[in-house]
Protein backbone atom coordinates (compact mmCIF):
# COMPACT_ATOMS: atom_id res chain seq x y z
CA UNK A 1 0.00 0.00 0.00
CA UNK A 2 1.21 3.24 -0.96
CA UNK A 3 1.89 6.00 2.05
CA UNK A 4 -0.80 8.55 2.13
CA UNK A 5 -0.04 11.92 1.42
CA UNK A 6 -2.89 13.96 2.80
CA UNK A 7 -4.50 13.57 6.48
CA UNK A 8 -7.74 12.91 4.69
CA UNK A 9 -6.16 9.68 2.75
CA UNK A 10 -4.68 8.46 5.94
CA UNK A 11 -8.13 8.28 7.45
CA UNK A 12 -10.25 7.27 4.65
CA UNK A 13 -8.31 4.37 4.63
CA UNK A 14 -9.44 3.43 8.28
CA UNK A 15 -12.02 0.96 8.85
CA UNK A 16 -15.11 2.86 10.28
CA UNK A 17 -14.31 2.41 13.82
CA UNK A 18 -10.43 2.99 13.84
CA UNK A 19 -11.73 6.29 11.50
CA UNK A 20 -13.95 7.67 13.80
CA UNK A 21 -11.69 7.30 16.86
CA UNK A 22 -8.46 9.06 15.04
CA UNK A 23 -11.31 11.88 13.76
CA UNK A 24 -11.99 12.71 17.43
CA UNK A 25 -9.03 13.03 18.29
CA UNK A 26 -7.71 15.34 15.45
CA UNK A 27 -10.98 16.81 16.60
CA UNK A 28 -9.68 18.10 19.93
CA UNK A 29 -6.27 18.52 18.84
CA UNK A 30 -7.52 21.09 15.94
CA UNK A 31 -9.70 22.70 18.82
CA UNK A 32 -6.37 23.72 20.76
CA UNK A 33 -4.34 24.69 17.57
CA UNK A 34 -6.52 26.83 15.51
CA UNK A 35 -4.18 27.79 13.50
CA UNK A 36 -1.94 24.84 13.48
CA UNK A 37 -1.59 23.38 9.89
CA UNK A 38 -1.72 19.69 9.11
CA UNK A 39 0.74 17.28 7.61
CA UNK A 40 1.56 13.75 6.90
CA UNK A 41 5.19 13.06 8.71
CA UNK A 42 6.57 9.92 8.79
CA UNK A 43 3.28 8.54 7.40
CA UNK A 44 1.35 9.31 10.25
CA UNK A 45 -1.02 12.70 10.22
CA UNK A 46 0.67 15.67 12.11
CA UNK A 47 -0.09 19.20 13.24
CA UNK A 48 2.08 21.87 12.51
CA UNK A 49 1.95 24.99 14.19
CA UNK A 50 4.72 28.29 14.45
CA UNK A 51 6.77 26.36 11.92
CA UNK A 52 7.44 23.43 14.00
CA UNK A 53 5.69 20.14 14.67
CA UNK A 54 3.55 19.55 17.65
CA UNK A 55 2.22 15.99 17.91
CA UNK A 56 1.57 12.96 15.57
CA UNK A 57 -0.78 10.38 15.91
CA UNK A 58 -1.71 7.12 14.26
CA UNK A 59 -4.04 3.98 13.70
CA UNK A 60 -2.99 0.36 14.99
CA UNK A 61 -5.50 -2.68 15.17
CA UNK A 62 -5.96 -2.53 18.96
CA UNK A 63 -5.29 0.75 19.55
CA UNK A 64 -4.28 4.43 18.46
CA UNK A 65 -1.52 6.30 19.24
CA UNK A 66 -0.58 10.09 20.02
CA UNK A 67 3.36 11.52 19.92
CA UNK A 68 5.31 12.57 21.37
CA UNK A 69 5.38 11.96 25.18
CA UNK A 70 8.44 14.15 25.58
CA UNK A 71 10.36 14.38 28.79
CA UNK A 72 8.54 17.79 28.96
CA UNK A 73 4.95 16.14 28.66
CA UNK A 74 5.83 13.41 31.47
CA UNK A 75 7.27 15.81 33.39
CA UNK A 76 4.39 18.41 33.46
CA UNK A 77 1.47 15.64 33.53
CA UNK A 78 3.16 13.25 35.87
CA UNK A 79 0.78 10.77 36.80
CA UNK A 80 -2.09 11.82 34.93
CA UNK A 81 -0.48 10.67 31.87
CA UNK A 82 0.97 7.20 33.51
CA UNK A 83 -1.58 5.13 32.26
CA UNK A 84 -1.68 5.91 28.83
CA UNK A 85 2.03 5.80 28.41
CA UNK A 86 3.80 2.88 25.74
CA UNK A 87 6.83 2.63 25.16
CA UNK A 88 9.26 5.79 24.84
CA UNK A 89 7.85 8.47 23.43
CA UNK A 90 4.41 6.70 22.85
CA UNK A 91 0.57 8.09 24.48
CA UNK A 92 -1.82 5.13 23.54
CA UNK A 93 -5.34 5.15 23.64
CA UNK A 94 -7.81 2.01 23.46
CA UNK A 95 -10.22 2.07 20.53
CA UNK A 96 -13.61 1.02 22.82
CA UNK A 97 -12.38 3.90 26.02
CA UNK A 98 -13.64 7.46 25.85
CA UNK A 99 -10.93 9.87 24.53
CA UNK A 100 -9.51 11.68 27.30
CA UNK A 101 -10.12 15.17 25.88
CA UNK A 102 -9.10 17.63 28.40
CA UNK A 103 -5.72 15.22 28.95
CA UNK A 104 -5.00 15.43 24.75
CA UNK A 105 -6.13 19.37 25.26
CA UNK A 106 -3.00 19.33 28.04
CA UNK A 107 -0.53 17.64 25.92
CA UNK A 108 -0.89 19.70 22.97
CA UNK A 109 -0.78 22.70 25.10
CA UNK A 110 2.72 20.95 26.71
CA UNK A 111 4.05 20.36 23.43
CA UNK A 112 3.40 23.75 22.17
CA UNK A 113 5.21 25.18 25.11
CA UNK A 114 8.07 23.34 24.39
CA UNK A 115 8.43 24.26 21.20
CA UNK A 116 7.68 27.80 21.82
CA UNK A 117 10.49 27.39 24.43
CA UNK A 118 13.10 25.79 21.97
CA UNK A 119 13.21 22.04 24.11
CA UNK A 120 14.03 19.21 21.98
CA UNK A 121 12.26 15.94 21.82
CA UNK A 122 13.91 13.51 23.48
CA UNK A 123 13.33 9.95 24.03
CA UNK A 124 14.23 9.05 27.48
Amino acid sequence: MAAPKTVEAYLAALPDDQRHALEKLRDTIRATLPDATEHVSYQMPAFKADGRFVVWYAAFKDHYSLYPASEGVRATLGKDIDTYLSGRGTIRFEYDQRLPSTLVKRIVKTRLKENAEGTTYRRS
